[in-house]
Order: C-alpha cells, then sequence, then structure tokens
C-alpha cells in the first residue's frame, strides 16, 4: 500500500534498520504500549487494518509530543501526513484523522523553525549574529503560517453560538478561537490519549465540570463542551495569574506546569516553556497567533475573568 510505504520514511530510527533483535523488542514494546495506552476505539480499529506501521507512527509521534525538543518533531511530517487519509478511510479512525490533521502544522512550524535555527557563517571580519530566542522566533513562525489562512468550516456558524457562552462565564470571548487550535471547530475530533469535542476535554475534566462522558458524551455537544472550557480556563487562570500558563496547563495539566514553576520558582510562561512538552511549546504561540488573525488582539491584552463565589469545578 503506497501509504504505508510513506510512514516507513517517517522515522529512520526504527524502521531504516535491519530487523535486529533489538528493534524487534522495539516494536514489542511500542505494541505493548498500545495496548495499555492507547483509547480503545483507536486501539480496535489499527488492530482491525492491521497497521503496525500506522500503530508504530502515532506511538511514536505521542511519545516525542511529550519529550521538549521541538525541533525533532520535524521528521514526523512526511509519515504523519500519510497516515491522516489512512485514518479517514474508516469510520472508526476518522475522528482520530481529524485530531491528527489540526496537528499537521505543529510539525511543518518544527520543520520551519530547524531551517531558521541552521548556523549562519559570519561575514569575514563581523561576528556571527546572535540566534533569535526561540519563544520569540515561534510567534514570528507562527503569524507567517497562519496569515493566509482560512475560516475553518464550521467556525463562521459556531463562533456565534459560542462566543456568549464565554461571555456567560466571565472569560474573554475570543477564546472561542481555541476550538480552532484543538480541533479546526470540528467535534468529531479524539485523541489517542481519549481527549474529545471541539475543546479536546479528558474525561476527568469534563465530569469535574459536570460533563456527561458515556451515553451520551457531551464532550461532542458544542455548547455544552464551549461551557465546560470557559470554565476550565477561568479556574486555571484563578490559580496561575496568566493567560500563557493557564493555556500551558490547559493543555499539559495543571500538576505539570505547577511542579515546573516550583522548581524555576518563577511565576512566567517563559521560565519554563523550554521544559514544557513540545506539544505545549507549540500550542501556546499558535493560541497567541489564532488570536491575532481572527480577533486582531494580543493575547497580553485580555482581560483576567471575573471570579465569582460560585466558580470553580462545579455542575452545569
Amino acid at each position: 500500500m503506497v501509504v504505508l510505504m510513506a510512514l516507513l520514511v517517517c522515522d529512520d530510527r526504527l524502521f531504516a534498520q535491519p530487523q535486529s533483535a533489538e528493534n524487534i523488542g522495539l516494536l514489542e514494546s511500542i505494541g505493548d504500549w498500545v495496548r495499555e495506552g492507547f483509547d480503545e476505539t483507536l486501539r480496535s480499529a489499527l488492530e482491525q487494518i492491521d497497521e503496525k506501521q500506522g500503530i508504530s507512527l502515532l506511538d511514536s509521534l505521542l511519545q516525542q509530543m511529550q519529550k521538549t525538543d521541538v525541533l525533532d518533531l520535524a521528521r514526523f511530517k512526511t509519515g504523519a501526513s500519510a497516515l491522516v487519509p489512512l485514518l479517514e478511510q474508516y469510520e472508526e479512525t476518522l475522528p482520530y484523522a481529524v485530531w491528527l490533521k489540526t496537528r499537521l502544522d505543529y510539525l511543518d512550524i518544527a520543520e520551519e523553525l530547524r531551517r531558521a535555527l541552521r548556523p549562519v557563517p559570519p561575514r569575514r571580519g563581523m561576528s556571527a549574529p546572535a540566534p533569535v530566542p526561540m519563544i520569540q522566533l515561534q510567534r514570528s513562525v507562527w503569524a507567517r503560517q497562519l496569515e493566509q489562512r482560512p475560516l475553518p468550516p464550521r467556525a463562521q456558524s459556531l463562533v456565534p453560538v459560542l462566543k456568549p457562552i464565554f461571555m456567560a462565564e466571565k472569560v474573554p470571548p475570543q477564546f472561542v478561537w481555541l476550538a480552532e487550535v484543538e480541533s479546526s471547530f470540528d467535534p468529531r475530533a479524539k485523541s489517542p490519549s481519549g481527549a474529545a469535542g471541539l475543546f479536546q476535554l479528558m474525561k476527568p475534566t469534563a465530569k469535574s465540570f459536570g460533563l456527561s462522558t458515556w451515553l451520551p458524551d457531551e464532550r461532542l455537544n458544542s455548547e455544552k463542551s464551549a461551557r465546560a472550557a470557559a470554565r476550565y480556563l477561568r479556574y486555571l487562570h484563578e490559580r496561575f495569574g496568566d493567560w500563557r500558563l493557564a493555556l500551558a496547563a490547559y493543555n499539559a495539566g495543571e500538576s505539570r506546569v505547577g511542579e515546573l514553576l516550583k522548581k524555576s520558582r518563577s511565576r512566567t510562561y517563559e521560565a519554563i516553556a523550554p521544559k514544557l512538552p513540545s506539544e505545549t511549546q507549540m500550542y501556546v504561540p499558535k493560541v497567541e497567533a489564532v488570536l491575532r488573525k481572527r480577533e486582531r488582539v494580543a493575547l497580553s491584552d485580555l482581560k483576567a475573568p471575573v471570579i465569582g463565589k460560585s466558580d470553580g469545578r462545579t455542575g452545569l
């Protein structure tokens, strides 16, 4: 299958080598991880279509997104792009195709960052130019990436409906565009780790804000998931006092962000960004770029939410 052949180039360290005992053991360990860690629906669907390379690619990508090396994401671009149409062929795996397709630009950005950070030999008699800080470089690259991007297909109908929900929850309504970053406004999106819906809520988070996650899964309800996402953002901002930190916690988990802040003895996103998962390092500047593109507003210009006695993790 052509798609499978394309997948083989995604990670030369895994597939381009002879199948030694070490490599066979690695594939077996990936299989063990898939059986234990992947969402049950995705695991069953992938096993049904017997795509070992696809499973291995997805596993490797997920693991890399939890590491701190942003540039290393670039090596997954070819394989991930080839995997999307394969996942789109089957009803069971279509939600994961939506999730993966929304994150392909992380891989594009990683490749562009890698090119931008290549050492430039100094001109004769001149010193080498100072490197641009990674955070600053990411912001400029994301701005260029999104400059000509059209609206996601469902955004025009959903944004007017969902903005009032964020306003009612005393959260800046511009954060409705979080749905573009998380799912391209497609409520079918589901991650291999189990996050679902427009705002990619994990089950424990959804339940803590009063959503049912089983028959029906209310994370797939656009308005209910928007309300839960707004309340979660408000809670995170109340805890960390900063929108960048709140977004990092939304993506990476509040415990991880809290621990990094404690270890760094700091209260800023910039202080902990290099130690965050590469996915989160991509996520925060992408949200910033989307807000500038769609609303002409900087993240730093958004007001803090109004906190009342009833705020926090309450039912919907």
